[in-house]
């Protein structure tokens, strides 16, 4: 079916559609600081020194249920939206509720944001992908792959495709094999599709589009690499654990963590560029390049800086074991900003990104040992934890 609201899309792709996240953890600010519901009458709160304990901007609960993989959060121009049912968008500056819609997508979804779209499973369960206007929350595009195909989960996105894994029906409605496709973010017609290797599954793929390459990883632990415009699977290859999550599209590199070892893969070839080894029994978490500069952290509390290009290291902050470490990063302007998994000792850190030096920590208070998420904008930092999501000054 064709795009209804071509022109709102253009006015929110100018506007600007923006999408950094961060993890889980805690720390810093108690209840006592957190303010009530924010509105245009609340004063901005000024930016946070070194080692002082910022105060939010605005906090409210909210409907996550802990089931997003990666993507529970995003920022598109000046609306927060927040995984959950129902799925809500609020104004980044105020907190406000813009629009609330339940049961608009399947528990857990992604926050997946395109051209100024984003980008759901239908609730409904009846094989419809939608797009939705994040300025009103309204249906703006569908698209449905046949009845032969059950549950086209969309998992990344360009300028002109939107790539989806869907279950084959058998006679049984049973799905042992399933396809990747790309559909037309205009038309909502099927470009192509391509049945994956038996064996392999639908969930835990995680995904990222460089050019006219897709990049996915998946429970099997694969990496695969295919055309953009074809479909046809250039190279896939067995790298082994922990390889299912968030990874980095970079300069034609695939950066990923890999157990003990962050390792880079070229993309035309498949061949391994270049990696470094934290200490022995350790492992790396996810990681990101901001700004020309990878950034990763490990199990033994340590951070790191390197060039992505060759893996040389810039520095490496081994930490503190009080510190939790962050799964996510993000860098606005001369600070780098991490999100943790746990909740005792981390939350949302602030670091020098030329040193690793850590800045400031803020928690919620809560002691929910679910990860934190962050998506930064404008002047806020939006960070979602548990039932709350809470906007912090920049800086």
């Amino acid at each position: 079916m064709r795009r209804s609201d071509v022109s709102r899309r253009q006015l929110v792709k100018l506007a600007g559609a923006g999408l950094v996240l961060l993890g889980a953890g805690a720390s810093a600010c108690g209840p006592e600081d957190e303010p009530g519901a924010g509105g245009p009458d609340v004063p901005r709160p000024s930016t946070p020194t070194v080692g002082s304990k910022p105060k939010p901007s605005w906090q409210h609960a909210s409907t996550y249920d802990g089931l997003a993989w990666i993507d529970a959060i995003a920022v598109v121009g000046n609306v927060v939206l927040v995984s959950g049912d129902p799925l809500v968008a609020r104004d980044i500056s105020t907190g406000k509720e813009i629009w609330s819609r339940a049961e608009v997508t399947t528990p857990g979804a992604t926050m997946l944001v395109g051209d100024g779209t984003l980008y759901l499973q239908s609730a409904r369960y009846d094989g419809n992908v939608v797009g939705l206007d994040p300025a009103t929350g309204k249906d703006t595009w569908r698209s449905h792959m046949g009845k032969q195909y059950s549950q086209p989960r969309p998992i990344a996105v360009d300028t002109n495709r939107l790539y989806v894994v869907a279950g084959i029906l058998d006679k049984e409605f049973r799905t042992p094999e399933n396809v990747i496709a790309a559909i037309d973010t205009t038309s909502g017609k099927v470009l192509w599709r391509e049945k994956r290797d038996k064996g392999t599954e639908e969930n835990g793929i995680t995904a990222r589009v460089a050019g006219r390459r897709l990049v996915y990883t998946d429970f099997r632990e694969n990496l695969t690499v295919r055309d953009t415009v074809t479909g046809r699977q250039i190279w896939t290859k067995k790298i082994g654990r922990s390889n299912n999550r968030g990874f980095v599209v970079h300069d034609g590199l695939a950066i990923l963590a890999n157990g003990e070892r962050v390792r880079a893969f070229d993309l035309a070839d498949g061949r391994e560029r270049w990696s470094f080894r934290t200490e022995e029994f350790s492992r790396f978490n996810d990681p990101a390049v901001l700004d020309g500069v990878l950034y990763v952290s490990d199990s033994a509390h340590g951070l790191w800086a390197a060039d992505p290009a060759t893996g040389k290291a810039h520095w490496h902050e081994k930490g503190s074991l009080d510190v939790a470490v962050p799964w996510q990063f993000a860098k606005v302007g001369d600070v780098l900003y991490g999100a943790t998994e746990f909740d005792k000792n981390g939350g949302i850190h602030a670091y020098d990104p030329s040193s690793g030096k850590l800045h400031w920590t803020y928690n919620d208070g809560s002691g929910d040992l679910q990860r934190w998420y962050l998506a930064a904008g404008a002047n806020q930092l939006v960070a979602l934890h548990a039932k709350k999501v809470t906007a912090l000054p920049i800086g």
